[in-house]
């Protein structure tokens, strides 16, 4: 598991609940676009509240029948997949923010690969 350790790049995409990419929700495209293209893994974050580019709060609205909410997918992998994937799914957001930020990953545990071998 030493290929998810040392130094990563954070993919952050703002993105809303309401933004589709074929007729699907645009989170649920992207992560299918990271599994297509076998990053280590991505998460979804829904905001309750943000302020878009033009100021415009969203937030959650009891009487609306569609909410639009922030969201923010977020990816961690070697900086060549990152810009590789960020080149590969450029057509399919027609309004977002990426943001790219330096990490190091430290420590990585999951019951699949920390298996004595027998």
């Amino acid at each position: 598991m030493k290929r998810y350790l040392g130094k990563k790049k954070v993919l952050k995409i703002y993105i809303d609940t309401m933004d589709k990419y074929e007729k699907k929700p645009l989170y649920e495209a992207l992560l299918e676009e990271v599994k297509k293209e076998k990053l280590a893994g991505a998460t979804v974050y829904k905001g309750i509240a943000g302020i878009g580019a033009f100021t415009e709060v969203h937030s959650f609205k009891v009487w609306a029948l569609a909410q639009e909410l922030p969201l923010v997918v977020e990816v961690i992998d070697d900086e060549d997949k990152i810009l590789n994937f960020i080149d590969h799914i450029d057509g399919m957001l027609d309004n977002g923010l990426i943001t790219l930020t330096d990490t190091e990953v430290i420590k990585y545990k999951h019951e699949n690969f920390n298996k004595d071998p027998q």
